[in-house]
């Protein structure tokens, strides 16, 4: 019997080669004006941009321009809707990383409004419900990680010793249009490609074995597996592989649709509460947990609970990844977490000490990390245990 459950919308979506050119026309079907938010370098110091505001000019559309350079706060947020709050623009265009999407996200859901985005937001506003009012809103991502592409929520943050990772959430929030041109993700390096592929895998990993899953949810998540296998090496070590960055565009769209509807687990649980503290990368934190926590699960699972159908689940992704079909669930269960520690090691992803993060940090975070979703819940003790092993 399949059982019940709810699909969030998703964005109109345009994918494939040589899809940015289709831009300008997206653009024009909303007006004249348009507000474009990019990275520093991400979209910005290519080719592409300088194709695009020629044909922008050629239709006579308006642009402005607003950059972000690292993790969306409330006061950049609030800094661009005052700026340029007089000019009305038809739609936001966010071009870059999923801190850009973000940004151009909550610019477009804020515009309106006129106030401070932190009201807003979910566990630190004033409890104000936003009713989904915004301008437009179209998201070109440049790197294959968050799937805020296909996402309603868009992450703030504060960094520091009060920090917080936030969602402004909202139904109609999700783009309009999500436009996914694996060409425009030929410059990025080849450590941000293994982060933001490794934050993929995780949020199709956790979205699969989520107490909340569905199977239209579990097939999406399966088709995304299947680009990791093939793909996230060859991205990592050949940028140039435009079958590659394809690959890894479409498996990062399906994290963010399984996301969007069937949550996530205890990674992202710490990864909101270590990048709320420390200025890390979210692919890193991601990365770096993926191996000691899904092998926490899954030991935990095999002991406590061996008919849970997150085991099977393991090992359905295990044998796609080892390539055969005629040993048991435990031999590929087991052997996904041996393939995930690999990653982690081919990759070189650095411990989380060196970013800053320490044992003294841990009982900190592990006080306002969730284990909502994961297949099994965790103690504090064993919360404690699994940042233990990536310090």
């Amino acid at each position: 019997m399949v059982k019940e459950f709810v699909f969030s919308n998703s964005p109109k979506i345009i994918f494939g080669k040589g899809k940015i050119e289709e831009l300008p026309p997206a653009i024009l079907k909303y007006g004249q004006n348009v507000l474009l938010v990019t990275g520093a370098a991400s979209f910005y110091d290519t080719e592409f941009w300088h194709l695009l505001i020629s044909n922008l000019e050629a239709l006579r559309i308006q642009y402005f321009h607003w950059i972000i350079q690292e993790e969306p706060s409330p006061e950049m947020i609030d800094d661009c809707v005052n700026k340029f709050g007089n000019l009305n623009p038809d739609v936001v265009v966010a071009i870059g990383g999923g801190s850009v999407l973000d940004a151009g996200k909550a610019i477009s859901a804020m515009w309106i409004k006129k106030e401070p985005v932190i009201y807003y937001l979910e566990g630190v506003g004033d409890g104000r419900m936003h009713d989904g009012n915004k301008i437009p809103f179209i998201a070109v991502p440049t790197t294959s990680g968050t799937g805020s592409e296909a996402t309603k929520n868009a992450v703030i943050s504060k960094i520091g010793f009060d920090g917080f990772k936030k969602s402004l959430r909202h139904n109609n929030f999700i783009p309009d249009l999500a436009l996914i041109d694996p060409r425009l993700m030929i410059s990025c390096p080849s450590d941000i490609t293994a982060w933001s592929g490794m934050d993929a895998f995780t949020q199709l990993l956790e979205s699969y074995l989520s107490t909340n899953s569905n199977p239209l949810t579990d097939g999406i998540a399966f088709s995304g597996f299947e680009m990791i296998s093939n793909y996230l090496i060859r991205a990592v070590e050949n940028g140039n592989d435009i079958e590659a960055r394809t690959g890894m565009a479409y498996a990062a769209l399906c994290s963010g649709i399984t996301l969007a509807n069937a949550g996530l687990g205890t990674i992202h649980g710490f990864a909101s509460s270590i990048g709320a503290r420390f200025r890390i990368s979210h692919g890193i934190i991601c990365g770096k947990l993926m191996g000691a926590s899904n092998e926490a699960t899954l030991n935990k699972l095999l002991k406590e609970d061996p008919t849970n159908i997150a085991i099977k689940k393991y090992s359905n992704v295990g044998r796609l990844f080892h390539g055969s079909y005629d040993m048991d669930d435990v031999f590929y269960a087991e052997f996904l977490i041996n393939k995930i520690h690999d990653f982690d090691l081919l990759f070189d992803l650095p411990k989380l000490s060196l970013r800053g993060f320490d044992n003294e940090h841990i009982d900190e975070v592990v006080s306002n990390t969730s284990n909502k979703n994961n297949p099994i819940q965790f103690s504090e003790e064993e919360l404690k245990s699994i940042l233990e092993k990536v310090i």
